[in-house]
Parts: C-alpha cells; sequence; structure tokens
C-alpha cells in the first residue's frame, strides 16, 4: 500500500511517532512537509517554525529508521498546498490526527471531483503528556513538556538543576 500523511513536523514528538508508525504498518510511506510559506498559513498559533530545511533533516532521521525497522521504503516530499500530496492517484491511504481528520475528508472530495477513488482514512489517536493533556509540538516550543511529554521542571514543581 502506499500511505501518505504530511505535516509542519516542528519538532518532532511521540504524536508524531505514533502517526508514522502507523504509517509505516500498513506500507511505503511519503511524508508531505509543508513548504515555510505553508508552515506559517497553516499554524493555529502564533509561534516560529523552523526553516523546510532542517525539519527535513529532522524528519528524515526519524523515517530512516523506522523504514528500517518496518521494511518499508519512504519519501519526503515539499508541501506547497493544504491538500498536497494526498490528491495523487497512486495513493491508497492517509493517516491523520483527530484534528486533521476534516482535511482527510476534503481531500477524498477532491479525489471524487477528479474521478480519483477515495483514500482509506486512518485516524492515529493523539498521545498524552504526564499532565493528561495531549503532546503538540507549540506545548513543546513553549516549554511546557519535551518531546515525549513529560512535564519539565518548572511545570512540574521540581527545581531545574
Amino acid at each position: 500500500m502506499n500511505v501518505a500523511l504530511g505535516g509542519t513536523f516542528d519538532p518532532i514528538h511521540d504524536g508524531h511517532r505514533k502517526l508514522f508508525e502507523r504509517a509505516f504498518d500498513l506500507g511505503d510511506v511519503t511524508v508531505g512537509l509543508t513548504s515555510d510559506d505553508l508552515a506559517a498559513e497553516t499554524r493555529h498559533v502564533d509561534r516560529y517554525v523552523r526553516s523546510f530545511d532542517a525539519r527535513r533533516a529532522d524528519l528524515d532521521e526519524e523515517l530512516a529508521a523506522l523504514a528500517d525497522e518496518y521494511g518499508r521504503d519512504y519519501r519526503i516530499r515539499k508541501l506547497e498546498s493544504p491538500t498536497g500530496i494526498a490528491t495523487e492517484p497512486h495513493f491508497d491511504v492517509l493517516v491523520v490526527s483527530p484534528e486533521t481528520e476534516d482535511g482527510g475528508q476534503r481531500i477524498n472530495d477532491l479525489r471524487a471531483e477528479d474521478g480519483t477513488g477515495p483514500l482509506d482514512i486512518e485516524v492515529v489517536d493523539h498521545v498524552e503528556a504526564d499532565d493528561g493533556d495531549i503532546i503538540s509540538s507549540t506545548r513543546i516550543v513553549k516549554g511546557e513538556i519535551d518531546e515525549h511529554g513529560n512535564l519539565t521542571p518548572e511545570r512540574d514543581g521540581r527545581t531545574p538543576q
């Protein structure tokens, strides 16, 4: 199967890793990584996002390890639009998080307009941080948690050493 997923992935965290693992479980993976312009347009919060090249390097490192583990191939492609690569007919499955499921449905609407069959939409649940809230890149950038959802020393009452 040919599996697509996309995002900004800055910084990569355990929630992203759960998406990647599910994608590799299903087949060969193509990850659409938002361009610098698209990353700025699609952010739900106003925060700094690292450059495409920096994000791509980190993503490549993450995916290479999983591709070896799962015996799958992967590609990283630049996304210039929100629907990106998933409208291409050779994909079978789109892996999404709960907040991007509606975008997956929009992609299937576009595919129907083009006469392309729908993608299977695979929704992967969030990963919770130690405080029960979800792990997110924004929370990491704010210093609330680390990439694994551990509360930072300032947030859990410990004194940084």
